[in-house]
């Protein structure tokens, strides 16, 4: 279970706002990445326990979602778009979505944890800790609302784009996803640069390549979608920006 003890270390040496931050969604096929940048308060009740959001129920991580945003010192939210991360690929997509939620928090943090072994590119000092949302409980709690937030995301787009079945598969390479794929075509949703096992072969391609062999969908016809459908910024107030300050 994670704790305050990095944080606490932080606290001592003389850094007041120290943020965790994570993201959720570098592995789908579809959708996008989300990053948070969350500031705990130092009086963080211990009957309020975090834990990182993968080991947590859907209703637990609701639940957290709701408490954090109302008792954090600061927290934000940043969403990626798939166009993006198919231009800048998926490791610069999370980079940047991390570095804008830690841009956009006030008050502005002094320190920053970062889950993984890549740090964004920002002005506060930054450590990063491997498997930081099972030892940091402000990377557990930024693990907490990217993770919310972005499955929040693709039960819009799963009403949006029903054939895809996003509601229940958030967009990872499961069979039902890869047979929709085989199906249907991209979305305006999908990564076409990544690369998926095309089922029932199970030979790896990529997205695009899925495309090109299903002419429902052309490539331009995607790119139309994505502009025309607000895919680069969909208008879903109130899921991921805020701040409790």
């Amino acid at each position: 279970m994670p704790d305050f003890g990095l944080e606490a270390e932080l606290w001592e040496q003389g850094y007041r706002h120290v943020a965790g931050v994570d993201e959720a969604g570098r592995g789908p096929l579809a959708g996008p990445v989300v990053a948070a940048a969350v500031i705990l308060p130092r009086d963080w009740p211990a009957s309020l326990p975090l834990d990182d959001s993968k080991r947590l129920a859907a209703g637990q991580r609701e639940a957290a979602f709701a408490v954090i945003r109302e008792r954090a010192v600061a927290w934000k939210i940043r969403v990626v778009a798939p166009a993006v991360i198919d231009r800048i690929n998926i490791l610069q997509a999370t980079l940047r979505g991390m570095a804008l939620a830690v841009s956009a928090l006030r008050p502005g943090a002094d320190y920053v944890l970062v889950d993984g072994n890549r740090a964004p590119d920002v002005t506060p000092p930054c450590g990063t800790v491997v498997k930081g949302d099972g030892r940091s409980n402000s990377i557990a709690a930024a693990s907490i609302l990217a993770k919310v937030a972005r499955d929040r995301i693709m039960a819009v787009y799963g009403d949006r784009y029903p054939q895809w079945g996003f509601g229940r598969h958030k967009g990872y390479p499961t069979r039902a996803h890869r047979e929709a794929l085989l199906r249907h075509g991209p979305s305006p949703i999908h990564r076409v640069s990544f690369r998926v096992k095309d089922a029932p072969w199970q030979v790896e391609t990529t997205v695009q390549e899925m495309a090109g062999r299903n002419r429902q969908r052309t490539s331009g016809e995607m790119e139309e979608d994505r502009k025309s459908g607000g895919v680069e910024n969909p208008s879903l107030p109130g899921i991921w920006n805020g701040s409790a300050t």
